[in-house]
Order: C-alpha cells, then structure tokens, then sequence
C-alpha cells in the first residue's frame, strides 16, 4: 500500500473517500502550512477553471489537536477529494523530489 492510499479516510455513512491536507503536507515535503496552503490555493483555481465546484472537492473543516503541554486547540484542515490531490500534485513545486515524480 502506498502511503497516500495509507492516509485515505473513508466516510462510513456515504463510503466516500477524502484525505486531510495536514495529512498530505508531509507527504508531499512540505515542512510549512504557509506553503502548502499556496498550493491548494491554486490547485483550487485549477479545479475552478476545470468547471468543477471547488467546495465538492476541498472542503473546509476544523479539527481539535492535542498540544504537547495535553491541552487542545482547533486547526484548519481541507477535507481533499482524490482529484484535489491530484490538482495539490500538479500544482505543487517541482523541485520536491516526491512531485517532482508526478509531473
């Protein structure tokens, strides 16, 4: 199994599959939010300007962390349909050596 199919979740109610893109970031080599974030930005427009509804296959959503001190806060994270990863991949720079791989 490779390690994107490893960080797939599936939606027990609708058996949908989506990934969260703090889940993908390192898997893609990026170290920064910030930088990723740019990324989806314009995997977004790409997805856009393919004529598909960017909110089917990014969805915004929050989740609670766990802090190393035991105490909690919520986060932004994307809920990615497997095109969105696909469009994050085709978007994302080149000279990582991981996308670099699916150019």
């Amino acid at each position: 199994m490779s390690i994107f199919e490893s960080i797939k979740h599936i939606n027990p109610n609708s058996g949908v599959e989506y990934w969260f893109a703090r889940e993908l970031q390192p898997v893609l080599d990026y170290s920064q939010w910030r930088r990723f974030n740019e990324v989806i930005e314009r995997a977004k427009t790409a997805c856009e300007a393919s004529g598909f509804n960017v909110f089917d296959h990014f969805a915004n959503i929050g989740k609670m962390v766990e802090l190393g001190s035991g105490a909690k806060r919520k986060i932004d994270d994307i809920a990615l349909t497997r095109y969105a990863c696909y469009l994050i991949a085709q978007n994302g720079d080149s000279s990582k050596e991981k996308l670099a791989k699916t150019h």
